[in-house]
């Protein structure tokens, strides 16, 4: 039997419709596992989060934003790279706070404020240095 290209994308076709039907359930099983976050510009993120965006900083590698809900306000940032988000993030992080983290996107807020917002955005919280315990100088 000679095989020929057509053949051969056929029956490659086929081995993978089989390999994804025969895997359907795992295949729900691990899109459960993995938290669904949103993803786009920073006006479809606002939007998202029923926010009207105030814009700070409308640079190449960041686009920031402050929001407001009622009372609530927090800072809504993208990021051009994912390096630039986690750099931005470790810096911001020396600081404290506490953060929602989506692909290539921040939230920054109150955690009661970012912790609301997962709702709406998906991502992983991810809390700041902690100050409060600090006491100031011992005299040693």
């Amino acid at each position: 039997m000679r095989l020929t290209r057509r053949t051969v994308l056929a029956c490659a076709g086929a081995v993978a419709l089989l390999a994804l039907t025969g895997c359907a359930g795992g295949a729900d099983d691990e899109a459960a596992a993995v938290p669904w976050t949103a993803t786009g510009s920073l006006e479809h993120l606002a939007a998202e989060a029923r926010c009207e965006p105030d814009l700070q900083t409308d640079a190449d590698e960041i686009r920031q934003a402050l929001c407001e809900r009622g009372k609530e306000r927090y800072v809504l940032a993208t990021f051009a790279t994912d390096r630039g988000q986690r750099e931005w993030i470790n810096t911001a992080k020396d600081y404290g706070g506490h953060y929602l983290v989506g692909r290539k996107w921040v939230a920054v807020g109150h955690e009661d404020v970012v912790a609301g917002l997962r709702a709406a955005l998906g991502g992983t919280l991810e809390r700041g240095a902690s100050h409060g315990g600090h006491t100031g100088h011992t005299g040693h």
